[in-house]
């Protein structure tokens, strides 16, 4: 008998929609922590420009724990609208 454990990544992104310029990071979790760690990384990635994420609801989209870049701001979607968001496409 064996045993298997899953070992799982999860991949957090943004595309600019006009562009397609896409940035990605592979992180351990779905959570807060790593939301913070993208969310550091992309800003670092585009000091100097304003960017505005569409999101989903998500616990981890909208924790008092998580730390907004300066120049990064939420556009929250409808429930179950996927189509409205740009990176939804990416993961087809």
């Amino acid at each position: 008998y064996r045993h298997h454990i899953r070992e799982y990544k999860y991949a957090y992104g943004a595309v600019d929609p006009v562009n397609g310029d896409k940035f990605f990071l592979v992180l351990p979790n779905c959570d807060t922590a790593c939301m913070n760690v993208f969310l550091r990384e992309l800003s670092a990635v585009f000091p100097r420009d304003y960017l505005l994420i569409a999101t989903d609801n998500a616990i981890w989209h909208k924790a008092k724990a998580l730390v907004i870049p300066e120049n990064i701001r939420f556009f929250y979607i409808p429930p179950r609208t996927p189509e409205l968001n740009p990176i939804e496409q990416i993961w087809k």
